[in-house]
């Protein structure tokens, strides 16, 4: 953990190694990828059996069995306690009732009476949605993405998930089964977003693709955008709390470790006005740290990525954070609406003491399928605009484009296209 005062002049130095944690694809790995891909859309059933049963350990030998069956989802549901169902319903309800105030329609323009413009909303025919397996499960990640594409109107969503050795969490099917996914398969990896990008006999060709994943995952999400659109290409968590020196050190302490425990790479940033209760914070961390069940994950991760700064104003620590555009960003002032215009980039901001991170991760409402490596700069959060496409409604009545054509007619002779201009004025001279 570096414990940096923004005013150094080697700051910058010390900092750039959290900077650039994120996972580079190296040639290894984007042979790798490449190779996988190349053998899913070849032979089809075929590769995706064989790296199934090689990268988690199974011993399926029919493509069949790759998809999760309606018998084993009813008992997933049967293995929830009912108050963790209750809970999942809960959080499936207000991430709906959310992402319903996302929905826009199409939309006719008659502005001028003889042109009429518009824009026409539809639904994307099938989506695939990652779920990461392996070293957590994430019943959350089947509700951030699941249900945006069903509030959006997606016709089928399709659920990958990796299965090691042969398990999976009964709180992944079951919230998949309340979120409206329509079919899982036991994949992951590379082969995954290949088998969802082409297309096999078992496995569905889709649209676009969204989720996590690991830096496989992200690498064929790269490199099979053009064949399905992606959401975006995901890096390590993060999380910034801004503070000045109100609150409690042990709970902006628990804020930093949510994001620690997540993954050796994620990294989580405090940065405060008052050097005390950052060493107070240093503190508490280091005391829960050994009460974490994933202590060695975040333990690694705050040793190497986590950071502890000392600024001399709040307008300091806002320029810090505009400059590294965090996924979470928690305010962690006696004034958090005060700093909010401020904030320039940020995937989700988390006003106040009483708000931790967390409570966005699971059931407030926004998505938490967010911009991270300081993409928020251009980036938005995963929501109801990805799951539809939008197409430009043009109609000209005759007088129209007698009014315009002439102009038309200019600006495609800038442009050296003749038969553009042409195909207006042959209409101008009535027909000729």
């Amino acid at each position: 953990m570096l414990f940096l005062d923004i005013n150094d002049p080697a700051f910058d130095t010390h900092f750039s190694s959290i900077l650039s944690r994120s996972e580079e694809t190296s040639a290894e790995v984007l042979e790798t990828v490449r190779g996988i891909i190349g053998a899913v859309r070849q032979q089809g059933d075929a590769a995706l059996l064989e790296y199934t049963n090689r990268f988690d350990r199974l011993g399926l030998d029919d493509a069949a069995a790759l998809e999760i069956t309606d018998l084993e989802l009813r008992q997933a549901m049967a293995n929830v306690p009912e108050a963790d169902l209750a809970a999942l319903k809960l959080a499936i309800e207000r991430v709906a009732r959310f992402h319903e105030k996302q929905k826009t329609q199409t939309w006719l323009s008659t502005e001028e009476p003889d042109i009429l413009l518009g824009q026409k909303v539809t639904p994307l025919n099938r989506v695939g949605i990652y779920v990461p397996g392996g070293k957590a499960s994430y019943p959350s990640s089947v509700i951030m993405n699941a249900v945006p594409a069903r509030v959006a109107g997606v016709g089928e969503i399709i659920m990958v998930c990796p299965t090691p050795g042969g398990e999976i969490n009964p709180a992944v099917l079951a919230a998949a089964r309340l979120a409206g996914v329509d079919r899982i398969f036991r994949i992951g990896g590379a082969q995954a977003v290949a088998a969802l990008a082409y297309g096999t006999v078992t496995v569905p060709q889709v649209d676009k693709i969204t989720g996590p994943g690991n830096i496989y995952v992200a690498t064929a999400k790269q490199l099979v955008f053009g064949q399905v659109g992606i959401d975006m290409i995901a890096g390590p968590s993060e999380i910034l709390v801004i503070n000045d020196g109100t609150g409690q050190p042990a709970q902006i302490a628990a804020d930093l470790l949510s994001q620690a425990e997540h993954d050796q790479l994620a990294s989580s940033i405090l940065i405060t006005t008052d050097r005390t209760f950052g060493e107070r914070v240093a503190v508490e961390v280091d005391h829960q740290l050994a009460l974490l069940s994933r202590e060695s994950i975040a333990r690694a991760s705050w040793d190497r990525f986590g950071a502890i700064i000392v600024a001399s104003s709040l307008t300091e620590a806002v320029a810090f954070s505009n400059r590294i555009a965090p996924e979470h960003l928690e305010l962690a002032v006696s004034d958090p609406f005060g700093l909010l215009p401020m904030i320039d980039n940020a995937g989700a901001i988390f006003l106040g003491h009483w708000t931790p991170e967390a409570a966005g991760d699971y059931l407030a409402g926004p998505n938490h399928t967010l911009p991270t490596g300081g993409t928020a700069r251009f980036f938005s959060p995963l929501s109801v605009d990805d799951f539809v496409k939008k197409s430009s409604l043009i109609c000209f009545s005759e007088s129209g484009l007698r009014r315009l054509g002439n102009d038309i007619v200019r600006i495609a002779g800038l442009e050296g296209l003749e038969a553009h201009g042409r195909s207006v004025s042959m209409r101008l001279k009535g027909g000729q």
